[in-house]
C-alpha cells in the first residue's frame, strides 16, 4: 500500500472464478486498513447531508433520483489526495458509503410522501423522518443476510454497473488521480447552467413543439406534441444510464404520447376538448402504473430461488460454531442475532410509530405492520437484484404495487377515507425506503467486496447515514412543499408521488379506479417481459413525461458516441470515464444549485423573468444554449486520453 502506483484491482475482480479460485481484494483480509475515523465518518455524515439536499429537489422535480455513490467517491479520492496522506482507500469507502445513504433515503422518501400534500393531508416531520428511518435501517438488516450470496458467491456473474464506476475511480483516487478538477468544472457550468434557468428564467426550461405555429397546429388537432427538457442535469444523467435504458425508457413516452394520446383524443368527444397533457394523466399514465406493478411482480418470481438460497445461507451462519478468529477480517458481518435484534427493536418501533402517530387502533396497527414486512422481504431480493445487473433500482413500481395491495387490504378491515389515505402512504413510505436501502446497500458492499474492506465497518456505519439522511430529506422536503407545492402551476413535478396519489385516492374514496387500464399495463408488461424488452423500464417512460425521458435519449446518444468513435478500446473507455466525471458534475451541480435556487425563493429573493421565460423566443434560445452544452460535453469528453484511464 505504500506505493500507491501500484494500487490496481486483480484481474479476476470482475470474471466469475475458476475451480479452486480465490478472489483476493486491493486491501488484504490480513491487513488492517483505517477505515472508520474521525476524518471518514465525518466527512460521510455531510456528504449524506449535501446529497441528501440536492437528490430530494432533484427528484421532485424531475422524478429521477441519481446515485450519489459515484460522485461522492470522487470527492472523496480528490479531498484524499489533497490531504496528501497514503492509504486513503479504506477510509474513502466508508465515506462512500455513509454518503450514497442520501439517494436512496430520498427515494424511498419522495417517491410517496409528497402524495400526502398532493391529496391534501398534511405530513409532519416526524412522520417522514420515522417512516424514512424505520425503512432505510429494516433495509439495511434484511439485506445483510444476502451480502455473501451477492457479492461472494454470485462473483463474476453479476456485473454490479455503478459498483464498478465507483470502485474505478476510488482506485484511481488512490493513485492520485486527476478526476475531482473535471468534476469541478462540470459542476459549476451544469450548476450556473440550471441555475440560469431556474432562478432568473434566462431561457425556458422546456421546448416543445408548440414552439411553432405549426407544432401548435398539430398539438390542438391531433393532441400531438414532442416537448423536452434543457437542463444540464437531464443531459448527465442520461449519459450515465446509457442509450439503451433510455431509449426504451422513451419508448413507453412515445407509445404514449404519440399512439395513446391521439387515439383517445380522435375517439371520443369529451376527450378532444382535453389537452395532450391532460390526456397523458387519465390515460396514459394509468396504463403505465399498471405496467410497473406487474413489473414488480414478475421480479418477485423470478428471484424466489435467490432468497431461498439466501436464506439458507443466513441460517447457516446464525447455526454454526465458528469462532470470531476463524472468520477472515473481510467476511466479517454484524452477527446474526444483532441483525436479529435490530429487527425486533424496528418492528416495536414501528408498532409504536403506527399505533400513537398515525392509526390509533391495534388491530390496523398490526395488520399495516405485517403488510411492511412481509413485502419488503419479498421484494428485498428484487432491489438487489436490478441493481446488481443492470444498475437500476425498481422501487417505485414495487410501491406501487404495494400501495394497491395495503389500500385492498386497509379498506378490507374498515380503514378508509382521509385516515386510510395516510396509512397507506406511510406504510408505503416505510416499504420504499426499506427496498431503495437495500438495492443501494449492495453497491457498497460490492465496492467493499471489491477493494477489501471489513463488512461489518460498513454495516454499523451505514445506520449513521440513514439517520442523517432520514433528518435531511424530512426538512427539505417541507421546505420545498412551502416554496414550491407539488400541486397546481409551477408546482414540483414529483411525478411518482403523483402517481401514488392517482393508484391510492379512488381505492380510498370509492370512487372509479381504472382497472382496465392497470389491466391492459399489465398485459403489456407481460409481453415485453416475454419478448425480452425490460418492462419495468418501458411502464417508466410510460408515466414520466416526455419532456423528461427524451433528454435522457441525448445524453445516452453521447455515452455511446464518445465510447465508440475509436477502434482503440482502451481510447473508448477512457474517454466514456471521462464523460462520466462530467456528467456527474453536471448532475451534482445542477441539482445542488437547485437547493440553493429554492431557499432563496423561500426567504423572499426572486428574480424570475416570467413573462420572458414563456415567451417563444426564450425557447428558441433554450434549443441553442442546450446545443451548445451537448457540443461541450461531447468535445471535452472526446479529449480524454489513454494514460487517463
Amino acid at each position: 500500500m505504500e506505493n500507491k502506483q501500484n494500487i490496481s484491482l486483480p484481474e479476476n475482480a470482475y470474471r466469475e472464478l475458476k475451480a479452486g479460485e480465490e478472489y483476493k481484494p486491493v486491501m488484504p483480509a490480513t491487513s488492517n486498513p483505517a477505515e472508520a475515523t474521525p476524518y471518514s465518518v465525518t466527512m460521510g455524515v455531510v456528504m449524506a447531508i449535501i446529497f441528501s439536499a440536492a437528490a430530494a429537489f432533484l427528484g421532485l422535480k424531475v422524478g429521477q433520483v441519481f446515485e450519489a455513490a459515484i460522485p461522492i467517491a470522487i470527492l472523496a479520492a480528490g479531498f484524499g489526495t489533497l490531504r496528501g496522506k497514503k492509504s486513503m482507500l479504506g477510509e474513502n469507502v466508508i465515506i462512500q458509503s455513509i454518503g450514497a445513504s442520501s439517494g436512496v433515503i430520498v427515494a424511498g422518501a419522495i417517491f410517496t410522501l409528497p402524495a400526502l400534500y398532493i391529496l391534501g393531508l398534511e405530513a409532519q416531520f416526524y412522520q417522514v423522518f420515522l417512516s424514512s428511518l424505520l425503512g432505510g435501517v429494516l433495509g439495511i438488516v434484511l439485506l445483510v443476510p444476502f451480502r455473501k450470496y451477492f457479492v461472494k458467491e454470485m462473483h463474476g456473474k453479476y456485473p454490479f454497473p455503478e459498483a464498478t464506476a465507483t470502485t474505478e475511480v476510488l482506485v484511481s483516487g488512490e493513485k492520485g488521480g486527476k478526476q475531482t478538477v473535471t468534476l469541478a468544472i462540470a459542476g459549476l457550468i451544469g450548476g450556473l447552467y440550471d441555475f440560469a434557468v431556474s432562478s432568473f428564467g434566462a431561457w425556458a426550461e422546456n421546448i416543445s413543439t408548440k414552439m411553432t405555429a405549426w407544432g401548435t397546429a398539430v398539438a390542438d388537432k391531433f393532441k400531438v406534441e414532442l416537448s423536452m427538457n434543457t437542463g444540464a442535469t437531464l443531459l448527465g444523467l442520461g449519459y450515465i444510464i446509457g442509450l439503451k435504458y433510455a431509449v426504451i425508457i422513451t419508448a413507453g413516452s412515445c407509445l404514449v404520447w404519440f399512439v395513446i394520446v391521439p387515439l383517445v383524443g380522435y375517439a371520443s368527444a369529451e376527450a378532444a376538448s382535453m389537452s395532450a397533457m391532460q390526456l397523458f394523466q387519465a390515460y396514459g399514465r394509468p396504463i403505465g402504473i399498471g405496467g410497473i406493478a406487474m413489473a414488480g411482480l414478475i421480479g418477485i418470481i423470478k428471484q424466489s430461488g435467490i432468497i431461498k438460497q439466501a436464506v439458507g445461507l443466513a441460517v447457516k451462519e446464525l447455526g454454526g460454531k465458528k469462532s470470531e478468529g476463524a472468520t477472515e477480517r473481510t467476511q466479517r458481518d454484524i452477527s446474526m442475532k444483532v441483525i436479529l435484534s435490530v429487527i425486533i427493536a424496528v418492528l416495536i418501533a414501528t408498532v409504536a410509530f403506527f399505533q400513537f402517530g398515525i392509526l390509533g387502533n391495534w388491530f390496523h396497527t398490526i395488520v399495516a405492520l405485517l403488510i411492511v414486512f412481509v413485502i419488503a422481504f419479498l421484494f428485498t431480493t428484487v432491489a438487489a437484484n436490478a441493481i446488481a445487473i443492470v444498475g437500476t433500482n425498481p422501487v417505485s413500481g414495487m410501491t406501487l404495487m404495494t400501495l394497491i395491495l395495503s389500500s385492498l387490504v386497509l379498506v378490507s378491515i374498515g380503514l378508509n377515507g382521509k385516515e386510510g389515505m395516510t396509512a397507506a402512504l406511510i406504510i408505503g413510505g416505510v416499504v420504499c425506503t426499506a427496498l431503495s436501502m437495500a438495492g443501494g446497500f449492495i453497491t457498497d458492499l460490492k465496492i467493499g467486496y471489491w477493494l477489501g474492506t471489513t463488512p461489518r465497518t460498513q454495516e454499523k456505519w451505514k445506520f449513521l447515514g440513514t439517520f442523517v439522511s432520514a433528518a435531511t430529506v424530512a426538512g427539505v422536503m417541507i421546505i420545498l412543499n412551502k416554496t414550491y407545492g407539488f400541486v397546481g402551476e409551477n408546482a414540483l413535478t414529483a411525478p411518482q408521488a403523483n402517481a401514488m396519489a392517482a393508484v391510492i385516492k379512488p381505492l380510498m374514496e370509492g370512487g372509479e379506479t381504472p382497472w382496465i387500464l392497470y389491466f391492459a399495463g399489465a398485459v403489456l408488461a407481460l409481453v415485453l417481459n416475454w419478448i425480452g424488452v425490460p418492462a419495468l423500464a418501458f411502464s417508466l417512460g410510460m408515466f414520466i413525461p416526455m419532456s423528461l425521458n427524451l433528454p435522457l435519449v441525448v445524453g445516452g446518444a453521447i455515452a455511446w458516441f464518445v465510447s465508440n468513435r475509436s477502434k482503440d478500446e482502451a481510447l473508448n473507455k477512457a474517454r466514456f470515464d471521462r464523460g462520466t466525471l462530467l456528467a456527474s458534475g453536471f448532475i451534482a451541480g445542477g441539482a445542488l444549485m437547485g437547493v440553493v435556487a429554492a431557499v432563496l425563493k423561500f426567504v423572499g429573493v426572486d428574480f424570475y423573468m416570467a413573462d420572458w421565460a414563456a415567451s417563444n423566443s426564450a425557447e428558441w434560445l433554450a434549443l441553442a444554449m442546450y446545443i451548445a452544452l451537448a457540443i461541450y460535453f461531447t468535445i471535452h469528453t472526446l479529449k480524454a486520453k489513454k494514460e487517463e484511464e
